[in-house]
């Protein structure tokens, strides 16, 4: 699988699968890519590579050993590094250029999700992590 971020300048490509891919709904996911939801997925740190313009990564900590990554020229946000998992990368999805032939599994913090936005469909729906509940 392959993605980029929306100016294209940075790349990279994931050789192996996906873990679970979620829709997250914590008000900091929320704020972070300035929608209802993120969708994200799991995924191996050693199967993930740059394939162009990781000298154009930004960071920010989000929160105590969480630090999130966007292009700082379009500000696509790309992928989150995790201080207690660093074996694991939270990927954007919405940046994969290929289908991952895998979909969603669930909605998790529903309880903080937005007010304005109905959810639909008959994923299951967590008020935590998906392991919490």
């Amino acid at each position: 699988m392959t993605g980029s971020c929306l100016c294209g300048d940075v790349r990279y490509a994931i050789d192996g699968r996906l873990e679970t891919i979620l829709h997250c709904h914590c008000s900091m996911c929320r704020k972070w890519h300035g929608s209802a939801f993120r969708t994200r997925a799991g995924v191996r740190a050693s199967t993930f590579r740059w394939l162009q313009g990781e000298h154009l990564l930004s960071r920010y900590e989000s929160s105590p050993g969480t630090t999130r990554t966007f292009c700082r020229i379009c500000g696509s946000k790309l992928v989150s590094l995790f201080a207690d998992t660093p074996e694991t990368l939270g990927l954007a999805l919405g940046t994969l250029d290929t289908d991952p032939g895998t979909r969603p599994l669930c909605h998790v913090f529903v309880t903080s999700k937005a007010p304005w936005f109905e959810i639909t469909d008959d994923l299951p729906q967590s008020a935590t992590s998906p392991d919490a509940d």
